[in-house]
Formats: structure tokens, sequence, C-alpha cells
């Protein structure tokens, strides 16, 4: 029995021994398999060993400071192309902005239809620019800015333009692409027919193209326009077109509400005779108020201004007075002869007499008479009118006397003096008669 209790004992202690023992045999056997097997092998290994710790660190910093040096590379061309280009854009922004070399003002004609490299290489013939490169260039800056920015690409005008003195490239190029071209002035007087305003611009030099109608009567805003060279004169035909129905729209809501005519096209008539009738500022409101007053009673209207153009049409001047057989002759203008307002207008009236037809002087006056200082004298009854009339023509037989007067006191050594105008000079052109009595009818 105390065998067998032993056996166990000694069986346990075996085994905790040879727990010990592995391990080392282990150890030694991966000693022993990393020994060379013969001596070629010595001489040669397989396998390299491992380099020492200091020598891996050493490989690793290298290629670190590789690629840092690489990043710094990159950053220093970076930087530097960028100063290139910061320097090369001040060099150009100075050049741009820098005086040219026009000694004087100068005007520039660009045709339609030349590109850029064309309008640079005129702008150095004419001296605006002393390089066309320089031009072109400071064009494709401002074009990418604005490219660049999401706005309108630069376009560069036709036409006249002006360039002061010393004018720069940048100057230069605003003027260009902002249109900013001479303008020229055409004035178109109050009161012309739409023939008359036609041939006043066909013989406007700076204006180009034909005018294939005339347009219809009182449907032009007289005005003075301005345009520049090279403008088709059909263009300036439709500004004042567009601009007189702006215009009777703006103000047609404000008119009077008890007025005789009722239309847009009845009012222009009339304004275009009160147009005609008188020139002054402070009685267009009054002749209007006696035209309303007329017609409200069915009276005719009686306007020498509509004898001349139911005679003359768009010609606009008979070129001599108005004769008895010229008013007692029927025309569809003749407002001796028929009923209300003529068909058409007689002329194209200004703002002023547009504004004076749609709100008239609320007057009861019926009749007006020339007073012979270049204004009318208005009356209410046909004998106050009558009365008027003799003094007007009192007024014509002291000129008329005057005038016969005149050769006989004039010597060659006593010659007029040229800074006296004569009577009436300047309220209108002697081819232009105006009306200076009204018929006692």
């Amino acid at each position: 029995m105390a065998e067998a209790c032993k056996r166990p004992i000694l069986e346990t202690r075996s085994n905790h021994s040879m727990r010990q023992v592995l391990p080392t045999l282990d150890i030694t056997r991966k000693r022993l398999n990393a020994l060379p097997r013969s001596p070629a092998e010595a001489l040669e290994p397989g396998r390299a060993p491992r380099p020492p710790r200091r020598i891996r660190e050493r490989r690793e910093a290298r290629r670190m400071n590789g690629f840092l040096r690489f990043i710094s590379a990159i950053l220093t061309f970076c930087f530097l192309g960028m100063s290139v280009v910061a320097i090369g854009a001040l060099l150009l922004r100075s050049t741009f902005a820098a005086p040219g070399p026009l000694a004087h003002s100068t005007v520039t004609v660009i045709p339609r239809g030349e590109g850029v490299y064309e309008i640079a290489g005129r702008l150095e013939r004419e001296g605006v620019v002393s390089d066309r490169r320089m031009f072109v260039a400071q064009y494709l800056t401002h074009s990418v800015k604005i490219s660049i920015s999401g706005g309108k690409p630069i376009q560069l005008q036709a036409g006249e333009f002006e360039f002061k003195k010393q004018a720069s490239i940048e100057d230069v190029l605003e003027i260009l692409s902002q249109g900013k071209a001479v303008l020229y002035r055409l004035s178109i007087p109050e009161g012309l027919t739409s023939q008359q305003i036609v041939a006043r611009l066909m013989a406007e030099e700076n204006l180009t193209g034909e005018i294939t109608e005339v347009p219809p009567e009182g449907s032009l805003l007289p005005d003075t326009y301005r345009f520049s060279r090279g403008t088709a004169r059909a263009d300036i035909i439709e500004r004042m077109r567009s601009d007189q129905r702006r215009f009777i729209a703006a103000i047609w809501d404000k008119r009077q509400s008890d007025l005789p005519y009722k239309s847009i096209e009845q009012a222009l008539v009339m304004a275009s005779i009160v147009e005609k009738e008188t020139g002054r500022a402070d009685e267009r409101e009054r002749v209007a108020g006696v035209f309303v007053n007329r017609l409200r009673r069915g009276m005719r209207l009686q306007s020498d201004p509509t004898i001349i153009y139911g005679i003359a049409g768009g010609q606009g001047t008979l070129g001599r007075p108005i004769t008895r057989s010229d008013i007692d002759t029927p025309t569809p203008y003749n407002t001796y002869t028929i009923n209300g307002l003529p068909p058409t207008p007689i002329a194209n009236p200004g703002r002023a007499a547009i504004e004076a037809t749609l709100n008239p002087a609320k007057t009861k006056d019926l009749y007006f008479v020339a007073d012979g200082s270049g204004g009318h004298s208005f009356s209410e009854t046909l004998k106050d009118h009558n009365a008027a009339v003799q003094v007007w023509r009192q007024v014509e037989r002291e000129a008329r006397a005057r005038q016969q007067q005149a050769p006989a006191t004039q010597t060659d050594s006593d010659p007029p003096s040229p800074t006296m105008p004569p009577p009436g000079a300047g309220r209108a052109p002697p081819d232009v008669p105006l009306p200076q009595r009204k018929p006692k009818r």
C-alpha cells in the first residue's frame, strides 16, 4: 500500500520536471536550426540579418526628409510663382494706368465690325496708345476679371470717340467698352410737319440710312436729340415716336374731364392747332380755352394755320400771305369751311402745347387777334373783338408807314445799325407766316 501511494507522487514530480525542460529544448532546437548546415551556407547565408536599430532609424529619417523636401520644393515653387504673378500684375497695372502718348485731345472713329486686334492697331496708328499689345493685354486682363466675377462679357463699341490728353490705356478701354461716343445734337422745333422733320434728318450728315416713309402727322415729339456718328435716321424717328407715346400716356389721365375731344388722336389735332397759333408760353392755355369754348358752342374754329395746311400740306408754308380766296376755298382741313376738328394734326406739337390742350384755361373767351407786341388780345364778345381788330389794323398801318419812310431817310453814309434786329426778329422765321387776325364770323 505504501508503494501504491508513492507512485502518484513520483509521476507528479516527473511531469513537473518535463514542463521545465521542454522550453529549454525548444530554444536549443531553434539555435541548432539557425546554424549553417554546410560550409557553403555559412559563406552565403539565405537571409541577410536585420540591420542594427540605429541604421534602420537613419534610413527612415532619410525617407521622411526626402518627402518633406519634396513638399517644401512644391510650396517654394508656388510661392515664387505667385510672387512673379503679383509683381507682373503690379507692373501691368502701373503700365495700364500710366499717362498715354496723346499730346492733345483727339477724336477717333471705330468702324462697325472691327475686332479687338484691329481696334488696337487703329489706336496705335492714331497715337492713342503707344503699344497695341499692351491694349490687348489690358482687354484680356479685364475680360478675365469679369469672367471670374460672373459679370457681362466686355464688348468694344463702334462709333466716334473722344480721347482726352494723355489718356491711359485704362481710360481708353473704359471709353470704348462703355460706348462713351461723341454725341451730336439735333434740335427739332415745335410746330414742324413730319415732312419738314424728315428733311432736317436727311440734311444731317452725321446720320446714316434712308427714311422710307414720312411718319403720320402729329406722331413725332419735337425735342433736342443726341446721337453718335453713324446712327440710323430711322432710329431717330423711332425715338421721337416712342417719346411722344410715353409723354401722352403719362399725362392723358391728368386731363380735364369735360373736354369736347375724347381720344388722344383728337387731342393731338387740337394741340397742333394751338402750337401753330401761338409760340408764347403764357398764351397757350388761353388759346386752347378759346377753341374749346367754340367747340362747345358749335362754332367753327376759324384757325388760319388750318388754311395753310389744307393748301400746302406737309410743306408747312405757303410762302405768301393768306388771301380771301384761300379762306373761302374748302379743304378737309380749312376750319373756316368745316365744322369741328380737321381729320389729322396739322403739325407735330410740343409738350407745352399738348399739356395746354389737355388742361386749357377756363374762360369765356371766343376770339383773339394779334396785338402788335407778339401776343394776342382776347375777347368774349364779337363787339370787343372788332375793336381789337381795329387796333391791330392801326398797328399794321403804322408799320407800313415806317417801312415807306425808311428808304427816304436812309443814306449811304448812315447805314442801319447791324446790331438792331428788325421788328419781330427771333419770334418766327419769315418763311413761316403766322395768323394775324380772326375774321369777324
